[in-house]
């Protein structure tokens, strides 16, 4: 089951559950589309895999599987990727 991690690991941006823009790899890294798209080149930075748009969960299945809570961020992808 997904994990639905809670924020953009780029910019931070929040990612609710049911965020229309959220963007997954294989590994479950996520990011939003504008990261995703504009900043990393739809590649993403630590597993070099390529993105897909996350799933929503409905929301009565929420309450029995919630979205982790764990955020993970790293501010250096912007700079990084811009210095590339």
């Amino acid at each position: 089951m997904l994990e639905l991690r809670p924020n953009c690991e780029c910019c931070d941006k929040d990612l609710p559950p049911g965020a229309t823009d959220a963007m997954i790899c294989t590994f479950e890294c996520t990011f939003c589309a504008d990261c995703a798209h504009d900043v990393l080149g739809d590649t993403c930075p630590n597993c070099g895999g390529n993105f897909s748009p996350r799933p929503i969960r409905p929301a009565h299945l929420l309450v029995k599987y919630p979205a982790s809570a764990k955020r993970v961020f790293n501010p250096d992808c912007l700079t990084t990727k811009q210095a590339s």
